[in-house]
C-alpha cells in the first residue's frame, strides 16, 4: 500500500523491509495527499451551515460514499468511528441490545480478534451468554457448525472474514446465508480483508479499521444494513446517525476513504494481489526445506494473499523477532514469549498448533521479490543461532545442557492425578518448573531418547504454552501424547516414546 520509492530500495542503506502489514499497513501515497489537502479544507464543524461547515460536510459525505461503495453498502448505512476496535464494540453492543427480546446469546468463532472477545466478555459480565465455535487445524470454521450452533435465543453471530494471525479466510458467505435463514444477524470483522475486496454475502453488520489498508490510524468504520435491529449503546450525540459520538476527524476520514478507493479502482490491484500470493506461496513452500522442524500454519488455499505464519521448534519467539529485526526484517509473532501476559496466542491455541518460535510475515503492497528472497536466505541462520543459544545443536537431536539431566518422579506430581494421563506410569520426570517456552519442549526432546520404546517422559511445567506446545511437538515428532494431570505447581504432561 504505497511501496517505498525505488531509490529507497536500491540506495538507502537505512531501508528495512517491513513485513507486518497485518498490524498496520504503510500510509498509502493517495491517503497522504488527501490528508494534507483536507487539513486545510476539512477542519470546520460539518454540522454547521456556514461556508466552512458546508465544505467539511461535503468532504465527509464524499468520503462516506467512497467507503460505502468499497464495502458494498449504502452510504446511510455506514458510519465512521475513532477506531476499528470501537467499531466492533459498537456493532456488537448495538446488535445485541436491538435483539434483547429475542435472546441474549452471542456466538463467535474461537479465533476472533481480541476486540470481539473483549466485547463478548463485557456481554457475559452484563448477564448475557456467549458460545464459541471451534475451528479446524487451519483455523477455519465449518459452515455446518454455524448452522448447528444457531439456537432460538441466539441474538448475534460474529465471524471474521479472515484471521489476523494466520490469514485463514472464513466461509462468511455461507454463514451469512445460514444466519439469514435463521433470522439472526451476522457481524463480520473485515479489518484484514477489506483491502483485498468487499465481503460477499448477506451479512448484517461489518466493522473495519483504516490503518489495515493504508489509511491513517484512528479511523474505523461500521456498516449496519437496513432492516437490522440496532440500538446504539454508550455515549451518543446527533453525529454519525447517533452510532459514533464525537466530532468527526474529517481529514483522517477523507484520507482513509481515499486509500480504500485507490486500492479498489487503481490499475493492477488484482495483479498485485496475485503477485503477493505467489511470494507468500514461495515462503510456504521453501520454509520446510530451509529450516528443520518448522510448521507452516493456516489454510493453504482459503487465505489472504499477503500473509503467512510459521512456528519453529526449539526457538524463543521473542529472541527470534529481535534477531530478525537486527537482520533487517520487521515481522510479528503470536508466540507467548512476545506477550506481557506470557500466555499463548488464543488463535494458535484454538487451532492446536505449535506456538513457540512463531513468526507472522504479512507483505504490504509493493513488496520487492528480492526482499522475500533475502528473508529466505537470512532466516535459516537466524533460527540456527537462536537454537544454539538454547543448547540445541540440531533440531533432530538436541543435546543435554549442564544440569538438565532427567530425574525420577518426586512429590512435585500430585498424589491424586487427574485427566487423560491419570493411570500412566510416571517413568522419567523432567522438571521444567519456572522455565518459559521453549525450554519445556527442549528438555522433553533431550530426554525422550533416553527411555525405551513404550516408556514415558513426564514434563512438569507451569508455563501455559506447554499445554499447547508439548502435544504439538508430539505430532511433529511422531510421539504419543498421553495427556496431562494435575501437579502441585502447574501440570504434568505425559509423553510415550513410540520409536
Amino acid at each position: 500500500m504505497g511501496a517505498p520509492p525505488a531509490a529507497a530500495r536500491g540506495t538507502n542503506v537505512g531501508y528495512v523491509p517491513y513485513f507486518d502489514a497485518a498490524s498496520a499497513a504503510p500510509l498509502h501515497p493517495v491517503a497522504r495527499e488527501a490528508l494534507l489537502a483536507s487539513l486545510d479544507e476539512g477542519w470546520a464543524d460539518p454540522a454547521r451551515l456556514y461556508r466552512e461547515g458546508r465544505r467539511g460536510r461535503l468532504l465527509l459525505d464524499a468520503a462516506r460514499e467512497a467507503a460505502a461503495e468499497a464495502v458494498g453498502c449504502r452510504p446511510d448505512e455506514l458510519v465512521f468511528t475513532p477506531s476499528g476496535t470501537q467499531a466492533v464494540h459498537t456493532g456488537v453492543a448495538g446488535a445485541l441490545a436491538g435483539r434483547r427480546r429475542t435472546g441474549r446469546r452471542l456466538l463467535h468463532s474461537a479465533v476472533e480478534h481480541s476486540s470481539v472477545l473483549h466485547a463478548a466478555e463485557a456481554h457475559a459480565a452484563a448477564g448475557g451468554t456467549v458460545a464459541e465455535l471451534a475451528v479446524d487445524r487451519t483455523g477455519r470454521v465449518a459452515a455446518g457448525d454455524v448452522a448447528a450452533a444457531l439456537t432460538p435465543d441466539t441474538a448475534l453471530v460474529a465471524l471474521q472474514s479472515a484471521n489476523h494471525e494466520v490469514g485463514t479466510e472464513q466461509p462468511v458467505e455461507e454463514a451469512a446465508e445460514l444466519c439469514q435463514e435463521a433470522g439472526v444477524p451476522l457481524l463480520v470483522d473485515a479489518a484484514q480483508s477489506l483491502a483485498w475486496g468487499p465481503v460477499p454475502g448477506a451479512w448484517s453488520l461489518l466493522a473495519a479499521s483504516a490503518h489495515k489498508w493504508g489509511g491513517p490510524p484512528g479511523v474505523g468504520l461500521l456498516a449496519v444494513r437496513k432492516g437490522t435491529r440496532f440500538a446504539p449503546q454508550g455515549p451518543r450525540d446527533e453525529r454519525e446517525s447517533g452510532r459514533s459520538a464525537g466530532f468527526e476527524n474529517i481529514p483522517a476520514v477523507v484520507a482513509a476513504a481515499a486509500a480504500l478507493r485507490a486500492l479498489r479502482s487503481g490499475p493492477g490491484t488484482d495483479t498485485e494481489a496475485a503477485r503477493l500470493r505467489e511470494l507468500v506461496e514461495r515462503i510456504r513452500t521453501r520454509l520446510p526445506e530451509l529450516v528443520p522442524d518448522v510448521e507452516v500454519v493456516g489454510d493453504p488455499v482459503h487465505r489472504l494473499p499477503h500473509l503467512v505464519t510459521f512456528s519453529c521448534l526449539y526457538v524463543d519467539g521473542e529472541t527470534l523477532l529481535h534477531e530478525l529485526d537486527r537482520a533487517g526484517f520487521s515481522v510479528s509473532s503470536g508466540s507467548s514469549c512476545t506477550s506481557s501476559t506470557l500466555t499463548p496466542s488464543h488463535v494458535l491455541r484454538a487451532m492446536g498448533v505449535l506456538s513457540e518460535g512463531n513468526v507472522r510475515v504479512s507483505l504490504p503492497y509493493g513488496t520487492a521479490e528480492a526482499d522475500v528472497e533475502r528473508f529466505l536466505e537470512v532466516l535459516p541462520g537466524v533460527v540456527r543461532s537462536v537454537r544454539e543459544r538454547l543448547g540445541v545443536v540440531g533440531a533432530e537431536a538436541p543435546v543435554a545442557a549442564p544440569g538438565s539431566a532427567p530425574r525420577e518422579a518426586s512429590a512435585a506430581v500430585a498424589e491424586e492425578p487427574a485427566g487423560a494421563a491419570a493411570e500412566e506410569p510416571e517413568g522419567v520426570v523432567v522438571d521444567a518448573l519456572g522455565r518459559r517456552c521453549p525450554i519445556p519442549v527442549i528438555e522433553l526432546a533431550k530426554t525422550i531418547g533416553q527411555v525405551p520404546a513404550g516408556g514415558t517422559v513426564t514434563v512438569l511445567s507451569d508455563d501455559e504454552a506447554a499445554r499447547q506446545d508439548i502435544p504439538a511437538w508430539c505430532g511433529m515428532r511422531d510421539q504419543e501424547y498421553v495427556g496431562e494431570r494435575a501437579a502441585e505447581r502447574g501440570a504434568a504432561y505425559v509423553v510415550r516414546r513410540r520409536v
